[in-house]
């Protein structure tokens, strides 16, 4: 087995006036190193649309992800969807992506944009071969997935933005590839990687979309481990075994918490230093330490960072506050968001006596639901999280 994994974003616009989009992305792990993703587009827009995609992706990921064959998850699928009585037609469009093993990716499309693969940051033209499945046009391909590959799938909302404004025949593909080949350079993730991708397509519509838009991007990447020290140990002395677990770990290191890089640097051995330049914001400043990658302030760090998180798994809108900046909670967010791939939580129970004072809206049971939460967060990233509690 090798040490790849799939990083997976994806974002969606609704059409103008809808309040429910009429694409729908189902990702169904198989294994830690088997992943079904669909992309569905339903038949027009609103709810009709909403329930014929949701069906659609739901159906064929599950029944793939169980091994069943394709022959029988696209049968499935037009005997369980209605028709629709104007158009004749029975169920949505929709492109697979099949992660098997981190090795291979196949990749099956119905009638949707076709997929875009980059390798080395340059569009990579894949081979593909034709099937008729109940008389539908099928095309499916497999790949042999190198480290920087990236999938790109859309619904046909994308390569439309712009008809009759922007271009006369809408976004090209060509244009589209252009555009996805400059943006991979930056070495962002899946999930804003998609998120400029629609939002350039939400620009070219004029904020007003004339159909759904969804893109839907499958990152292979390199494993990558982090650890995260957040507060000190209930029992004093707990301290050197709970350092000792998080220092002989591989990967970065990053500390949360005044009282905690304290005791990492006795234990290291080496001085605590405060950061003289401030970085102009609502969270305390960071500090260095030899052997640490980041320190920070604890609660109301961490809190920005769940902040940041449920934003990131939503419309990703608060992108621009924490990728450029310095503070502490932005540091944290580029470390775990972009970098990480597996993170190992040391969460110490100790309660914190400065936070008993009755006007501070922080106790015990808040530091706990943050990790709770931002665990959960980060496994909807599609990171691996083991939390250990001292």
């Amino acid at each position: 087995m090798n040490n790849l994994c799939a990083d997976i974003g994806y974002k969606s616009i609704n059409h103008v006036g809808e309040q429910l989009c009429g694409d729908h992305v189902e990702i169904v792990e198989q294994s830690d190193h088997s992943t079904v993703i669909v992309l569905a587009d339903g038949l027009g827009s609103g709810v009709k649309a909403s329930i014929l995609s949701t069906l659609t992706s739901k159906i064929i990921s599950t029944m793939m992800a169980a091994g069943l064959p394709l022959e029988e998850c696209v049968s499935t699928i037009a005997a369980t969807l209605p028709v629709c009585s104007v158009r004749g037609v029975a169920y949505s469009t929709f492109t697979i992506l099949h992660i098997i093993n981190n090795e291979t990716a196949e990749i099956i499309q119905y009638d949707n944009p076709r997929v875009i693969v980059l390798r080395d940051n340059q569009n990579f033209d894949y081979p593909t071969t034709e099937m008729n499945l109940d008389g539908k046009k099928i095309l499916k391909s497999t790949v042999r997935l190198q480290e920087g590959d990236i999938f790109i799938a859309m619904s046909d909302g994308c390569p439309h933005a712009g008809i009759g404004t922007a271009y006369n025949f809408g976004w090209k593909r060509e244009d589209i590839i252009d555009f996805m080949e400059t943006m991979s350079v930056t070495g962002l993730t899946a999930k804003n990687l998609s998120t400029l991708l629609v939002d350039e397509c939400d620009k070219l519509y004029g904020q007003k979309p004339g159909d759904d838009a969804t893109a839907c991007i499958v990152k292979i990447r390199k494993r990558q481990p982090m650890n995260l020290l957040f507060g000190p140990p209930s029992n004093r002395d707990d301290c050197d075994r709970m350092m000792s677990l998080f220092f002989s770990k591989e990967g970065k290191h990053i500390i949360c918490g005044g009282t905690t890089s304290s005791i990492a640097a006795k234990y290291l051995g080496k001085p605590l230093i405060p950061t003289l330049s401030y970085e102009k914001s609502d969270i305390p400043p960071v500090a260095s330490l030899e052997g640490v990658d980041l320190v920070t302030e604890g609660v109301i760090t961490v809190n920005r960072v769940l902040e940041y998180a449920k934003d990131y798994l939503g419309d990703n809108e608060m992108y621009s506050h924490w990728n450029f900046r310095r503070d502490g909670a932005s540091l944290i967010c580029q470390l775990l968001f972009e970098e990480a791939t597996d993170i190992n939580f040391y969460v110490g129970r100790a309660i914190n006596p400065a936070h008993q004072n009755p006007d501070l809206p922080i106790n015990f049971n808040i530091k706990m639901n943050l990790v709770g939460e931002l665990s959960d967060c980060l496994r909807q990233m599609g990171k691996r999280i083991k939390v250990s509690y001292f």
